[in-house]
């Protein structure tokens, strides 16, 4: 057995500035190792990560916030002009359904005085066929003739036209050996139209080929 030196243990000894090094050293490495992550940290006490979307509106919030003055009002000039052009597109329907109303109602007033009117104006056609009319009597039946124009009524049914079921009323049909098709020999009442509506259809006699 070796013999026990005193000197030599106490030079084998590490000196008292190496073992302060050395924990120094070994300190940080193990307070990173051990401290835990924001996140980590969030979640231990309870509070949520913020998320995606609720930075994106943040972000739009801001966005909105950041808008100058001028842009604002450029933004509310745009909501304005976008109401303004729904009520005048509401209004330009409303206009033309009022006139297409008031058109009708003009053309109803003008159907109820003709119709009132007719059996007069028929005895005027009796008289012009089958007499004289004197010069005062005639200027009063252009007056009226003038006034049902001016309102756009259209008098109609002819000697020698076709036969058309849809303007003409065939009150008889007589044999014609020379017809070659249905035409009006005889009107009796001249019949009256507004445009392509038929007031009253004219009631002839109508000349039929022969068969």
């Amino acid at each position: 057995m070796a013999e026990f030196n005193k000197d030599d243990y106490l030079n084998d000894l590490p000196d008292a500035d190496d073992l302060t090094a050395a924990a120094g050293q070994a300190g940080p490495d193990a307070a990173s190792a051990d401290a835990p992550s924001a996140d980590e940290s969030a979640a231990a006490a309870g509070e949520p990560a913020e998320t995606g979307e609720s930075a994106e509106s943040a972000d739009g919030e801001s966005a909105e916030d950041t808008l100058t003055p001028l842009g604002k009002a450029k933004q509310e000039a745009a909501e304005y002009l976008e109401a303004l052009q729904r009520e005048r597109a509401e209004f330009i329907n409303y206009r033309n359904r009022a006139q297409k109303e008031q058109e009708r109602f003009r053309q109803h007033g003008i159907i109820d005085v003709l119709s009132a009117l007719l059996p007069a104006l028929d005895d005027i056609d009796r008289i012009r066929q089958h007499s004289e009319m004197d010069d005062s009597f005639k200027a009063v039946a252009a007056k009226i003739d003038k006034a049902f124009e001016k309102f756009g009524v259209e008098k109609f049914g002819e000697q020698g036209e076709e036969f058309d079921p849809t303007r003409h009323e065939a009150i008889l049909h007589k044999p014609d050996a020379s017809a070659e098709k249905e035409t009006v020999d005889t009107v009796v009442e001249a019949g009256y139209r507004i445009g392509e509506r038929v007031i009253r259809a004219a009631r002839v006699v109508v000349a039929s080929p022969q068969a």
